[in-house]
């Protein structure tokens, strides 16, 4: 395994704010509580609805065309990418796949649920919930790490990797590829134990790297907005620059040599050594991180 040499440390932030949330019941005069969503932060889980509620299922032959599109030269996107996704496109059942895997996924994070949060005497654990800098995403989710609450004398006898977020178990399951973006990124420690246990999933080909040609859930979105764009411009629509490469925007840093990635050249950096930075913050990462162009 490469060292990590990226370093990031936050201070972090308590949840100092819940957003707006339906009132589930009062358990007395000064207690009302409340029901929210949560993303769970630096992962990224096959879809099981995208877009919308539409089931991934429903776009292999979107998917499929993309491919030939991809083949043709006509889908706006670098020839070396195009090459790297293709194979995984082309298959006729690249959307059937997505959904079997998040249908997988969601049953993992089940089951882990049920196992972690259940203690040796029967009852269940409370979550433990931790946010990072940036507080919600776009959709109101509270974006947070989410582990069991454990007590203190439990916590002084757990290794690093028996105390685990959900947030990196599932990680380590297979079910979900790293997805750390910056500036809501881990700790320096927790950066290596995700990079750790994703070089350990794929090698032993765990949860969705069993099959080579599974895209990931932030591949497969990109692919999909890519069709949309490329559909698009087949029926003459006149798109700008901007537009024509809106599918994919995120920088992509390589956390092991700290050199930052265009774009298109993702697929370039291992998974389990990947951060990605939004353009707005790029120059922002680019001082903090001491980061050097590819």
């Amino acid at each position: 395994m490469a060292k990590v040499n990226l370093f990031w440390n936050p201070a972090g932030f308590e949840l100092d704010s819940l957003g707006t949330n339906q009132l589930t019941k009062v358990s007395d005069g000064d207690t009302p509580q409340v029901s929210f969503s949560i993303r769970m932060l630096s992962i990224d889980t096959p879809e099981i609805h995208y877009p919308g509620t539409q089931s991934p299922a429903k776009h292999d032959e979107k998917l499929t065309q993309l491919a030939e599109w991809m083949q043709q030269g006509k889908a706006p996107i670098d020839a070396a990418l195009a090459d790297f996704l293709r194979p995984k496109l082309a298959t006729g059942s690249a959307g059937s796949l997505q959904k079997q895997q998040g249908d997988l996924a969601a049953q993992a994070f089940q089951d882990l649920l049920d196992a972690k949060l259940t203690k040796p005497n029967g009852r269940k654990r409370a979550l433990f919930l931790r946010s990072a800098d940036e507080k919600f995403d776009q959709y109101g989710r509270v974006l947070a790490y989410v582990a069991p609450s454990y007590t203190a004398d439990e916590l002084a006898a757990m290794t690093p990797l028996q105390r685990a977020t959900f947030n990196l178990l599932m990680v380590d399951g297979g079910w979900a590829a790293p997805f750390p973006i910056y500036p809501s990124l881990p700790k320096y420690s927790d950066l290596v134990l995700f990079q750790s246990v994703t070089e350990d999933a794929m090698l032993q080909k765990r949860g969705t790297y069993a099959d080579p040609l599974s895209l990931t859930g932030y591949e497969f979105r990109m692919c999909f907005r890519l069709w949309e764009i490329t559909n698009d411009m087949e029926n003459g629509k006149k798109l700008s620059e901007g537009d024509r490469m809106g599918w994919i925007e995120r920088f992509c840093v390589d956390m092991t040599t700290r050199e930052i990635f265009f774009p298109q050249n993702y697929y370039r950096v291992l998974p389990c050594n990947r951060v990605f930075i939004w353009p707005k913050d790029a120059n922002d990462a680019a001082g903090k991180l001491n980061l050097t162009p590819a």
